[in-house]
């Protein structure tokens, strides 16, 4: 076989071996380093393959749509700096526990360290933040592995109970491609491996040639682990068992236990303070309001739990995180056993499956407990007299930020920007059911986020609705490159506040410690592009809405479909003073 012909039957193996898996989407940056795989994954016919000019833009693409679904997309890029911009992403969705197959095309070795154009080291380019990566060299090296079982393992590694991304660093050969080139017939590598995808998983296959694993290292284990069964380990078993007020924190990432939290808060009166963006503020056992309560003089205080027990990642809330000191006794229950206690306050960690772990404790009432229901009932009515305070006198963005959450239909699926947008919906968002709430919080950043929507609209195929800051905005503008074209239902709500309005609830926003102009250069990142503007040389739907109007603009984008902006204009002041009044009127409700 030629080079190029080697380099097609590989590329169409590989992409045999992710659809047979379960791959359904690829996002294209193109180049031409990456040739042959984009054909193959073109040429398969059952994979949808998007095409997006900016690196970052496609690798955020793709991981909204491994958000959205919970199956990797892969990322292709071309050889040189193309990989460097799909970092961010990777990053992301190795601590937001995200599955991802990053496809980077590289030269081969012969041309690596000789000052061949379009060339670095991307060896471990990603470094600890991949589950796996491999190089398995040109397709016509002699001894080259089979890339078919390199295709599944690589779906293996991105799943499990610590999901993630892998890189995959293919290097082709010239001539790339043969002018003869057949279009593939879906299902052209029949001589696939028939191992399946739970074998590969457990204990995955690795050719003779592939690089050794590059897997991340385990976290640091401050206290044994705790097995799956909360009454098998007496540690465990004694503290809840003597515990006679409890709370449940739910973080990102708790979701897949929402029942099984529901029951068990039903049956032991265990209220749960739940984020927004955990899947659980969803009912009568969810407390939505604690940051404002918290914030109320003395009502922490009152309420200190004897146990904590906490699901998913760590709350968006710092007030929430501050409150839950190392003087409260807390469980943390993860399946990959990660430590996700920036706080430093967990005293107990359970490795297992949220979901197995109320499971066990089941539908019985917690048997002396006494005070139990007075317990629940305090924190519910809290709630209760916080929501309507907050509907008083809310306006601004946090009014803009809750209407929106309450008007969305059913079944969309709501992305929230860190900074601002995602603190006032964890801050001011009320109980409901029946949104997907998704947030990149995995290591926190602004970037992506317009890509990361349009990737969870088309992963789901369901209305999407992101809310995002301006500098979010212009961060990630680039990603509605196209947009206009998609057959995806999608609208952005853009807070144009002119800068960075979280910076303004920071030390630094004190005049003793910045005078105001020092302030705002450094930290207020003004800036006076007209987001409208911006968005309509996109050529999608734009409008101006003001924060009371905004849920109504929302409503009219999903009912017209497509792609929208939607800007609504703030003042940073002004949005600083309408949260503290919002403070104010919970603390006088209790």
């Amino acid at each position: 076989m030629s080079t190029a012909a080697r380099n097609a039957a590989a590329a169409t193996r590989l992409v045999a071996a992710f659809v047979e898996h379960g791959v359904r989407h690829a996002v294209v940056a193109p180049g031409s380093r990456s040739a042959p795989l984009a054909i193959a994954l073109d040429r398969d016919g059952r994979i949808a393959v998007h095409v997006v000019l900016d690196e970052r833009a496609a690798a955020f693409r793709a991981l909204g749509i491994g958000r959205a679904t919970g199956t990797p997309a892969v990322a292709l890029c071309t050889s040189g700096t193309a990989g460097t911009h799909f970092h961010a992403a990777v990053v992301e969705a190795h601590h937001g526990r995200v599955p991802l197959i990053v496809c980077t095309a590289d030269r081969p070795p012969e041309l690596q360290g000789v000052g061949a154009p379009q060339t670095i080291d991307q060896r471990a380019l990603f470094g600890p933040a991949v589950r796996w990566s491999a190089e398995p060299g040109p397709p016509d090296d002699v001894g080259a592995p089979d890339w078919a079982e390199l295709g599944a393992r690589a779906v293996a590694a991105t799943r499990g109970v610590h999901p993630g991304p892998v890189h995959l660093n293919l290097a082709f050969r010239e001539p790339l491609v043969a002018v003869s080139l057949a279009p593939a017939s879906p299902g052209a590598a029949s001589s696939l491996r028939t191992d399946s995808l739970a074998s590969l998983a457990s204990d995955p296959p690795v050719a003779a040639s592939l690089a050794p694993a590059s897997l991340a290292s385990d976290p640091p284990v401050a206290t044994s682990l705790a097995p799956a069964s909360p009454a098998s380990d007496p540690l465990v078993a004694a503290a809840i068992a003597s515990a006679r007020r409890v709370l449940v924190v739910c973080g990102w990432g708790s979701a897949s236990a929402h029942d099984e939290i529901v029951v068990v808060s039903g049956a032991r009166r265990w209220p749960v303070l739940a984020d927004a963006i955990s899947g659980l503020r969803t009912g009568a056992h969810a407390v939505a309001h604690y940051e404002a309560l918290l914030r109320a003089p003395g009502f922490g205080d009152a309420h200190r739990p004897d146990l904590v027990v906490r699901v998913g990642g760590p709350p968006t809330s710092k007030t929430l995180g501050q409150w839950l000191d190392n003087g409260v006794p807390q469980i943390l229950v993860d399946p990959a056993g990660v430590w996700l206690d920036p706080q430093g306050s967990a005293a107990m960690r359970v490795q297992c499956e949220p979901a197995a772990f109320f499971a066990a404790l089941g539908a019985t009432p917690h048997e002396g407990a006494e005070g139990a229901d007075s317990w629940f009932a305090a924190w519910r009515d809290a709630d209760d007299r916080a929501s309507s305070a907050i509907d008083a006198v809310a306006d601004g963005e946090p009014l803009a930020v809750r209407e929106v959450w309450r008007a969305l239909p059913d079944e969309v699926r709501l992305l929230v920007a860190s900074s601002m947008p995602v603190r006032d919906l964890e801050w001011f968002a009320s109980s409901r059911t029946g949104v997907h709430a998704h947030a990149n919080r995995g290591v926190n950043g602004i970037d992506g986020l317009v890509s990361t929507a349009l990737g969870i609209a088309t992963g789901s195929d369901a209305p999407t609705v992101a809310v995002l800051g301006d500098l979010a905005f212009l961060h990630d503008a680039g990603g509605l490159l196209g947009a206009s074209t998609l057959s995806v239902d999608c609208t952005l709500v853009v807070i144009a506040n002119a800068g960075g309005g979280i910076f303004s609830f920071l030390p630094q926003a004190d005049p003793d410690v910045c005078a105001p102009d020092e302030f705002e250069r450094l930290f207020g990142t003004p800036q006076t592009v007209d987001v409208a503007a911006v968005a309509s040389a996109y050529g999608v739907h734009v409008e101006v809405a003001a924060a009371q109007h905004a849920a109504r603009a929302v409503r009219k984008a999903l009912a017209a479909g497509g792609v929208h902006v939607i800007v609504v204009p703030s003042d940073r002041v002004a949005n600083v003073a309408a949260h503290r009044r919002i403070w104010d009127a919970v603390a006088a409700s209790l």
